[in-house]
Parts: structure tokens; C-alpha cells; sequence
């Protein structure tokens, strides 16, 4: 059983990573996360069903399931939403995602499901907002076409993490250790691709690092890959203000009939 990795665990706060979950070619490499305060507990884009039994297993661990008061979904992607309906079936969780995916998340819970009303989501305006947890809250960041309309990152202001979703991942196997980042200019190629195809526009990767420059986290962890803290932080908004992605990159060759 994959025991996680702890990120930070003081005065009754802790925060876990649990990676390597998904099983070889199964699908595709995603980290899980716990967050704790006190007796309750966020997990953060739980990952779809194929990986609902091994992280319950994991979460034995550290908590119990009467204690699970939030899943925070960053946007709509299967391996973020995909196992929704069990965590709704099996805890008493609220599910926490941007407004214009609460008319989809229902779409993976059976109809036939009962306690799985409106009552069930806390659905988030575009500008986010504070999320209660044991004494303190976290804050849902804005991260909006970057990977989705509708997307958000959550700041954790006891350990200074910033969970940041798709955005800073990586392409690393699954078996990888995880392990921060200690060299960013040779990590740096495991995210290129990722993110020129999959981050709108410029625009909004220099809106964002402005922000997150301003919220100063002490560790960015995104949903795929390996995590950022100390140098590699700024060295990745440093890149990630400069880049060329998305729509920046798309012309008429891209939009041309019939196909070459």
C-alpha cells in the first residue's frame, strides 16, 4: 500500500501526496491529495474509479471516513472527477468545483442515487473564494483557461502550499519517485509540451504568475508530476511568464481544408 508523502504535518495540520497509485498503463500518471485540520479532512482531485479503492486504502492511514468534510475538484477532467459518485455514496463529503461544471459533475452520478442533491456542491464563482477546514480554510485560486474555462487551484495558508492542478505538471512515469524539483532547467522539458498544447495563451500564464507571485507559496504541487519549492518556484514562473502556448502558437495551417 502506498503510505503517501508527507508534505507538511504540524500543530494538528498535515497535508499528504499520494502518487503512483495508477497502476502502470492503466491511466494516466495523477497525485492525490489529503489535507487535515483537526478532525477534518479535503481530499483534492480524487482521480477516477480506477483509482477510488487503492486511495481509500491509503487514506486509512491518516483518517476516518465520518471525518471527510470537502473532495475540491480543480476542473471536470475524468482523472479528477471520475470516482464523485463513490465519494458521495461512501462519505457525507461536499463537492467543491467551478459553477459552470456543477451541471456536469452529476452526469458520473447514477440517478438512482440518493443524497445526491444540489446540496451536495459548493459551486464556486469565477473569483474563488475561502473554503472552511478544522480551525483555519484554504482558497480556491482562480486558474481560468489555463487547461480549462473553469479551473481552480487551492492555497493552503498553514503549510504555504499552493495545489495548482494541471498547471506546473509534468510528464514523469508512474513508478518515479516523487521528489521535489531540484533542477529546473533539466526538469523543464518534461513539462514543455504539457504545456504549450494545453495552457490557453500567454495572456493568461503572465495573469496568473502575477497573483501567485503575490500569494508567495512556499511549495507549488500540481496534480501531475513532481513538485516545485525553493529556487524552482520562481525559475518556473519565470518560464511559465515567457511562454508561448495555446492560441499563441495556432495559424492558418492549423485550421486548413482538406487536411494535409
Amino acid at each position: 500500500m502506498n503510505p503517501g508523502t508527507l508534505l507538511y504535518d504540524h500543530d494538528g495540520h498535515r497535508c499528504v501526496a499520494f502518487s503512483g497509485l495508477v497502476r502502470g498503463d492503466d491511466g494516466i500518471q495523477a497525485n492525490q491529495f489529503l489535507i487535515q485540520d483537526e478532525g477534518e479532512a479535503a481530499i483534492l482531485d480524487p482521480g477516477g474509479a480506477l483509482l477510488y479503492n487503492p486511495l481509500v486504502l491509503a487514506l486509512a492511514g491518516y483518517m476516518r471516513p465520518h471525518e471527510m468534510r470537502w473532495v475540491l475538484c480543480t476542473h471536470q477532467d475524468p482523472d479528477i472527477i471520475g470516482s464523485v459518485d463513490k465519494w458521495m455514496l461512501y462519505s457525507q463529503a461536499t463537492v467543491v468545483s467551478s459553477r459552470l461544471w456543477g451541471r456536469f459533475i452529476p452526469h458520473v452520478v447514477p440517478g438512482y442515487m440518493k443524497n445526491a442533491g444540489a446540496d451536495r456542491y459548493l459551486l464556486l464563482p469565477d473569483a474563488g473564494g475561502p473554503i472552511p477546514l478544522g480551525r483555519g480554510q484554504l482558497h480556491a485560486v482562480p486558474g481560468h483557461f489555463m487547461h480549462s474555462v473553469g479551473n481552480f487551484g487551492f492555497y493552503d495558508p498553514v503549510s504555504g502550499i499552493l495545489f495548482s492542478g494541471d498547471i506546473g505538471a509534468s510528464m514523469v512515469a508512474s513508478d518515479h519517485p516523487y521528489t521535489f524539483v531540484t533542477d529546473f532547467a533539466a526538469h523543464r522539458p518534461r513539462m514543455e509540451g504539457f504545456h504549450r498544447r494545453y495552457m490557453a495563451s500567454n495572456r493568461v500564464l503572465r495573469l496568473w504568475v502575477a497573483m501567485v507571485r503575490q500569494i508567495a507559496p512556499r511549495m507549488i504541487v500540481p496534480q501531475h508530476g513532481l513538485p516545485l519549492k525553493d529556487a524552482a518556484i520562481p525559475a518556473f514562473l519565470d518560464w511559465l511568464e515567457q511562454l508561448q502556448c495555446g492560441i499563441d502558437l495556432m495559424g492558418p495551417a492549423d485550421y486548413r481544408w482538406p487536411p494535409a
